[in-house]
């Protein structure tokens, strides 16, 4: 890409780089492939052109709206650690209702911190013993899990599986 294509639209810069681990809440942990110009509406558009390998899908999303959709960077180590820890302490009751509860858990998820993903496994991994999750609950639940994960397995450069173990090892802690 050349510098012409970069000043169409000066007041959004790319925020990411080619090769850079991102998270995009709904979809997963990806990596960016590339940043490149297309043609939307007879304007040009600066994209990001994201690779998520837990679907094995190729995504392109409007560096403007990036922000919006809270495409951010992996977390750090620390606070890959901070999500682990909150794992294993004590939360808040949830309300029983669950449309409520799921309603609540969705726009944490969309959110897309690391912290409110840890806070949205821990809570319905622990009413998931109390009551089975329904089915809308259930999958809000393993996303959430998958995203978690992924994540933290990126950020702390260890295998899926061993992640998997130190999350669960922390949910039956408590």
């Amino acid at each position: 890409m050349d510098n012409t294509e970069i000043d169409i639209q000066p007041d959004m810069p790319p925020v990411f780089c080619v090769e850079q681990q991102v998270v995009y809440p709904s979809q997963g942990v990806g990596i960016i492939k590339a940043i490149d110009t297309k043609e939307f509406k007879s304007k040009k558009v600066l994209y990001y052109v994201i690779y998520l390998e837990v679907s094995d899908m190729t995504i392109m999303v409007p560096v403007e709206k990036a922000e919006e959709l809270g495409i951010r960077a992996i977390v750090p180590y620390d606070e890959a650690e901070k999500a682990l820890n909150l794992i294993g302490e004590d939360y808040e009751p949830i309300p029983s209702d669950w449309k409520l509860r799921y309603q609540m858990n969705l726009d944490l998820l969309k959110k897309g911190s690391v912290m409110d993903i840890a806070a949205i496994v821990r809570s319905l991994y622990h009413r998931s013993k109390v009551k089975e999750l329904p089915i809308l609950e259930r999958k809000l639940y393993d996303s959430a899990l998958k995203l978690l994960e992924d994540e933290i397995a990126f950020s702390l450069q260890k295998p899926k599986e061993e992640v998997e173990t130190m999350i669960f090892n922390r949910l039956e802690a408590k």
